[in-house]
């Protein structure tokens, strides 16, 4: 019966208007519309031939809305800061030249100083905290420039939407940490051991999975469902290079950073994964098979149950066959 039906939807599939009716009259092109792609749509669930797709609970789309308002917001920051970046470089101010970010403590006492009406580089340069007091004759070289007072007029309201960017940012967070900590502190917990994962990486992973493994069959759909499997293109017996799969683009990012951070992390299995990948393959690529590695660990985590236990550093050295 089951066989019947689908060979009625196939046939149906070609005309899209009468099931019964023969093929040869209804494969016509001109035929295709939204309203019957609509109505074929409608048969194949009618009959249970389309799998659901993963409709997160409320609380969950609730949380999803602040995490990526804050990433959003961050991203804002990250825009900003480079705009004032820009301000300072056409007034002549090199102060990147000789710090390493442009809101350090000093940064911003240097900023303010200009925005108030100080151009006297030594006087600038005098600002300097902690470790740039050493660089001051380099400082006061770099802050020579000419600053007018239209810089200071943009530079003003630039440091006015970041401050409040950071206080949306505060507030976000306080919002998602409570959210998190009333019905995901379980979840949050087991998470905390694995490397690369931190307390914002775990927030967006909760929100964009609802920490409920039992939607996605095994570790490789949640992978593929995020974005992180790589995609096939066969034609005539020749594979050619492709990207990635398209997947959750909020998950894959937080994903593809907490692979970068988990590189980083010295006697871990996931950062000698990076460096044997990245020799033959590049570091982009290692970092998209790190996340999916952490995606695999962390669907086995929210599955068992089970406290996280890293493999070691010398997990791919310990395999080897030393006669060989």
């Amino acid at each position: 019966m089951a066989a019947e039906v689908v060979d009625r939807l196939q046939v149906g599939r070609r005309g899209h208007d009468n099931i019964d009716a023969p093929v040869a009259q209804r494969d016509v092109p001109g035929r295709k519309t939204d309203v019957k792609d609509s109505e074929w749509i409608c048969q194949l669930v009618q009959h249970g031939l389309v799998r659901p797709s993963f409709v997160p609970p409320p609380e969950i789309r609730r949380l999803r809305a602040l995490t990526r308002l804050r990433t959003a917001q961050g991203n804002e920051r990250s825009r900003t800061i480079q705009r004032l970046e820009k301000v300072l470089q056409d007034a002549g101010i090199k102060l990147t030249s000789v710090a390493s970010k442009v809101l350090t403590q000093s940064g911003r006492a240097i900023i303010e100083a200009l925005i108030a009406g100080q151009r006297d580089p030594r006087a600038l340069a005098d600002l300097a905290r902690g470790k740039l007091r050493p660089k001051i004759p380099q400082l006061t070289a770099a802050l020579a420039g000419h600053f007018g007072a239209h810089h200071a007029i943009v530079a003003a309201c630039i440091l006015g939407h970041l401050d409040f960017l950071d206080a949306a940012i505060g507030g976000l967070d306080e919002q998602v940490a409570a959210r998190v900590a009333d019905g995901y502190q379980p979840a949050a917990r087991l998470l905390a051991d694995v490397p690369g994962l931190e307390r914002r990486s775990i927030e967006v992973i909760i929100a964009e999975t609802g920490a409920d493994m039992s939607r996605f069959p095994g570790p490789g759909h949640l992978a593929s469902w995020a974005g992180l499997c790589p995609g096939n293109h066969e034609s005539a017996g020749k594979r050619r290079r492709v990207a990635t799969t398209p997947g959750n683009q909020w998950l894959r990012r937080t994903m593809i950073e907490s692979a970068r951070a988990a590189a980083r992390t010295k006697g871990s299995y996931f950062g000698a994964q990076y460096r044997q990948i990245a020799r033959r393959r590049g570091p982009n690529k290692a970092a998209v098979a790190v996340a999916h590695s952490l995606l695999d660990v962390i669907w086995h985590i929210l599955t068992t149950g089970e406290v996280f236990t890293d493999l070691g550093e010398d997990y791919f050295t310990s395999r080897q066959d030393k006669e060989h």
